[in-house]
């Protein structure tokens, strides 16, 4: 029987955005593998390794991981293999050199955001940029996710087939906007008013998600919009640090931490705004749900946000940094349930595109040309 196999630093990561591509292979006759760090048991899996993957591609533990994908490749022998994540895409594309000349095995790589890309540090582009032109000849196909990306990789690897696909794919059976009378019912059971003008932002709570931003902005929304609350939702290592900004700013009533949930389709139903003030984006899951569910955005100007939100018509895009901007931007939409209305509208016409349905043809078209 053909085998597949799937490659990524976490197993969370196919739990999360590749299960339908797990089912299509098993569906075509293929065996299908996984092999990631982590004990989440997934569907139409035939074989899961778990693999100790290290997220920094210098850590001394990927030498054995490397050698270890080397023997189960050539073991195996898949037919295709398809890789994700840096460190998961860097070692199995390595690994599997051997067998792309032998077994004539295809190796694709999905970039969910290149670490080189316009306005990144010197030292991304010193770093980043020749592993990945290096590892392009060991790469029969490489899918970008954001325009940016993609144009990018068709310019500087003209040897490997580059492809564009609209993400991992937005489910609308999971994300749909609700009438008014369910937002107000799932509000009440979450304890919100109907006057509450709520913001969210999904989003782990870190540097480069740049919530410190949000709490500020807030701060001054405020004395114009007494019933605005802002959702964060997520942990992460500046927790607290955000927590006590909040405190300082006087809006710790306003400012909710959630945490981590499993209940995001319903807090972005009872919202009336997405946020994004994140510093880096590949192509933001985050801001694509809530377009599914009918939200307005204000995010900042960075690559893959621009494929999401055009400005002016579903949100706004603001500038690294800018808080007025973010500040005049979050009063301009929810200054009228109309202007909500209009550009959440807006936001479901625009990311029909980003479709589970669309994505998924995307890639069954892709894998065609290489089983």
């Amino acid at each position: 029987m053909k085998k597949v196999l799937f490659v990524a630093t976490v197993d969370y990561h196919f739990q999360c955005f590749h299960i339908p591509y797990l089912k299509w292979f098993k569906d075509n006759g293929f065996e299908v593998h996984v092999a990631a760090k982590g004990k989440i048991e997934l569907p139409f899996v035939d074989k899961k390794i778990n693999i100790p993957f290290s997220r920094s591609p210098f850590h001394n533990s990927n030498i054995n991981v490397y050698k270890f994908l080397k023997e189960l490749i050539q073991r195996e022998d898949y037919k295709l293999i398809h890789c994700h994540t840096p460190v998961g895409g860097l070692l199995t594309r390595l690994a599997a050199r051997q067998n792309r000349k032998k077994s004539h095995t295809k190796v694709i790589y999905t970039a969910h955001g290149f670490h080189f890309f316009k306005g990144a540090p010197l030292l991304n582009w010193l770093l980043f940029y020749p592993i990945e032109k290096w590892l392009s000849r060991y790469t029969d196909c490489l899918i970008t996710i954001n325009s940016e990306d993609f144009l990018r990789a068709k310019r500087v690897f003209p040897k490997t087939l580059v492809e564009h696909v609209h993400g991992v794919g937005v489910d609308p059976a999971k994300y749909y906007p609700p009438t008014l009378n369910e937002k107000l019912e799932i509000r009440k059971q979450y304890g919100f008013n109907e006057e509450d003008c709520i913001l969210i932002y999904v989003a782990e709570l870190n540097k480069n998600k740049h919530q410190d931003l949000l709490i500020h902005a807030i701060k001054k929304v405020k004395l114009n919009f007494p019933e605005i609350k802002l959702l964060l939702v997520g942990n992460g290592p500046l927790e607290e640090q955000y927590k006590l900004l909040a405190k300082e700013q006087k809006v710790d009533d306003d400012v909710l931490f959630l945490g981590y949930r499993n209940d995001i389709h319903s807090l972005l139903q009872i919202s009336d705004l997405a946020v994004s003030s994140s510093r880096r984006e590949g192509l933001p899951v985050n801001v694509m749900e809530a377009m599914s569910v009918g939200l307005p955005i204000v995010s900042t100007n960075v690559r893959g946000s621009r494929d999401l939100v055009v400005n002016g018509k579903n949100g706004f895009l603001v500038e690294v940094d800018d808080i007025e901007g973010f500040i005049d931007s979050i009063k301009k939409i929810v200054k009228s349930k109309t202007e909500i209305e209009l550009f959440g509208k807006n936001s479901l016409e625009l990311i029909e595109k980003f479709s589970l349905k669309i994505v998924s043809k995307e890639m069954e078209q892709i894998y065609k040309k290489f089983i």
